[in-house]
Order: C-alpha cells, then structure tokens, then sequence
C-alpha cells in the first residue's frame, strides 16, 4: 500500500509529521528519503511534537544521532532521531549500531537511511518526500508494512 499526501507549505510538512507521530508503535524504524533540503528534518520536528517531544528538534547532520524524550505516551519513551548523510559508507552506518536502537519503548527515524535500509532491522515505514520544484510544496509517499497494517489510520492521515 502507498499513500501520498500533499503539503503546500513548510508548515503543512510539519503538521503531517505531527499527525503521523499517531500512527507509530514502539519498535518502528522511519526511513526518510529525498533530495537534499525537500523537508526530512522539518517533518521529524512535527513528529516529535506529535509525540510530546518537548526540547527544540534539530537536524542531526553533524552528529549523527539526536535522542528525545517523549512524554505523550506511556508505551513510547525515546525518538532516536538519525541523519546518514556525512557518513563514509556502510561501514560508518554499522558503526552507530543503529539496529540495538530499535527497542521496545522507542521509535528510530533515519534521514538518508535509503543508504543502508537493510542495516536497520525491518523498517516499519519508508517516507519520500518529493518537493515541487516551482513552490515550496512537497509529497509525502508513505509506503512499508506497516503501511498496510495500519491502512485504515493512514488514510485517514493522507486525507487531512
């Protein structure tokens, strides 16, 4: 199952991410996939906030890896928010262990992780993000199994 939703604004993007955060179980992996500034980080930042992410959401680029705290849900404690991009190559992703981080009480969104999507364990959900080159308008293209086990919610998420 694929679902697309279409967001004319920065803000829209932001707010698709908010209500996406409804659709995530403990266990989840998130890979985010698109050109280079189409709006990954905008979109992790209104998931967080969807999932009572209270600390400001910046972009892991440098880093590599951002943990949060999410307090909205009792079975969801921790976003571990990663960004692939600077890596050197396959290696460099193993190295970050980003498969130990899927865990019980947690949700993992990667930005890039197109690069190494088999590294991460079974990814829940795959989230392309294809900007408008004329406006800053964006699609969102959600696809994975859990696209399909939650089909009824994410429809209900691509027609707000």
């Amino acid at each position: 199952m694929e679902s697309v939703r279409r967001c004319p604004s920065r803000d829209d993007t932001e707010r698709a991410g908010e209500e996406f955060a409804a659709l995530l179980r403990p266990g989840d992996v998130v890979v985010l996939t698109g050109p280079l500034g189409a709006g990954k980080t905008t979109f992790v930042k209104g998931l967080a906030r969807g999932l009572g992410v209270v600390e400001r959401v910046v972009s892991p680029t440098f880093t590599m890896v951002r943990e949060y705290e999410t307090p909205a849900r009792d079975d969801l404690r921790r976003l571990h928010h990663a960004d692939v991009y600077r890596t050197s190559g396959r290696g460099e992703i193993l190295d970050l262990d980003l498969h130990e981080w899927r865990e019980d009480a947690a949700v993992v969104v990667v930005e890039w992780g197109e690069m190494a999507e088999d590294l991460f364990g079974e990814v829940s959900f795959v989230v392309t993000i294809h900007p408008d080159r004329d406006s800053e308008a964006r699609d969102l293209t959600v696809e994975g199994p859990a696209a399909l086990d939650r089909s009824v919610d994410l429809e209900r998420w691509e027609a707000s």
